[in-house]
C-alpha cells in the first residue's frame, strides 16, 4: 500500500477512535450496548475497516468489551473496577519514582520538573484565592505526572503506566475536575500539590523507597476524590465516562 493510503487508513482509524471514545464517555453508546461497524460507519462517517481498526483499539483501552457471537459491547465499571485502576496506578507510578531516584535524574531534567511544578503552585495558588482558569492545573498535572514516568527511564514502565491510564477514571487528572466545586476536596487539591514537591524532592535526593511511597499515596487522593463525588450527584456527573459506572444502590 503507498504511504499516502497508509497515512489517510491510519487518519481515518484515529478519527474513529476519537469519535467513538467521545460517544462512550458522554454517555451517548449506553453500557451492555452493542456497537455495530455498520451504524457506526454511517454515524461516524469513515469506511468500515477504520471503524473495525478503533473498536479493537478501544476494547484494548477497557473501554469495550468482545462478545462471544462476534463484534463489541459498551463496557460498564463497579466502584470497585475504579479503586483497583487507582490503586494499579499508583503501584505503576510509584515504580516510577523509585526507578527515577534510583537512576538519579540530570540537572537539567530537574529544572524542567521543578519549573513545571512552580507553574502548579501559582496556578494552585491563584485558584485557592479564587481565580485563575482551572483547566490551567488539569493541564500542567497531566504534563507533571509524564514528566515523572519519564524520569523513570523504563520504556516498560511507561506503556503499562499509558494502558491503565486510558481507562477515563484511572488517569491522574480523572477526579481533578471536581475540586474546582466541591470545598472538601479543595483540601485534597493542596495535599496534592504537597505531595508533587516533596516526591521531587525525594527523587533528586535518591531516597527510592521514599519516592515511591509518596507517589502511592498520592494517587489514593484520587480515591478520597471519587467518594465525595459519590456523595454528590453533580460532581459525579462531572467525572469523564461517569455513565460507564455502576454506582451501588442503583441497577
Amino acid at each position: 500500500m503507498p504511504d499516502k493510503e497508509v497515512d489517510r487508513s491510519l487518519s481515518q482509524t484515529v478519527k474513529a477512535q476519537l469519535a467513538l471514545r467521545d460517544l462512550i464517555l458522554s454517555g451517548e453508546l449506553e453500557p451492555g450496548e452493542r456497537i455495530s461497524e455498520l451504524s457506526m460507519v454511517d454515524r461516524l462517517g469513515v469506511s468500515r475497516t477504520p471503524v473495525r481498526m478503533a473498536l479493537v483499539r478501544l476494547e484494548e483501552e477497557g473501554l469495550l468489551e468482545a462478545i462471544p457471537s462476534g463484534g463489541f459491547s459498551v463496557k460498564s465499571f463497579t466502584e470497585r473496577d475504579v479503586f483497583e485502576a487507582i490503586e494499579i496506578r499508583g503501584t505503576l507510578e510509584g515504580l516510577a519514582a523509585r526507578l527515577a531516584a534510583e537512576r538519579g535524574p540530570s540537572a537539567s531534567d530537574l529544572v524542567s520538573v521543578r519549573d513545571c511544578l512552580g507553574e502548579l503552585d501559582a496556578v494552585v495558588e491563584r485558584h485557592l484565592a479564587g481565580g485563575g482558569r482551572f483547566a490551567d492545573y488539569i493541564a500542567l498535572n497531566a504534563r507533571f505526572h509524564r514528566m515523572l514516568t519519564d524520569l523513570a527511564g523504563s520504556h516498560v514502565v511507561e506503556r503499562q503506566i499509558e494502558r491503565v491510564v486510558t481507562l477515563p477514571f484511572a488517569s491522574p487528572s480523572a477526579f481533578v475536575l471536581i475540586q474546582e466545586d466541591v470545598p472538601e476536596a479543595r483540601t485534597v487539591l493542596t495535599v496534592a500539590q504537597d505531595h508533587h514537591r516533596c516526591v521531587v524532592d525525594a527523587i533528586e535526593a535518591r531516597e527510592g523507597a521514599r519516592a515511591e511511597a509518596i507517589m502511592r499515596e498520592h494517587a489514593r487522593l484520587a480515591s478520597r476524590n471519587l467518594r465525595y463525588a459519590l456523595r454528590n450527584r453533580e460532581a459525579f456527573d462531572r467525572i469523564p465516562g461517569a455513565a460507564l459506572l455502576r454506582r451501588r444502590g442503583r441497577t
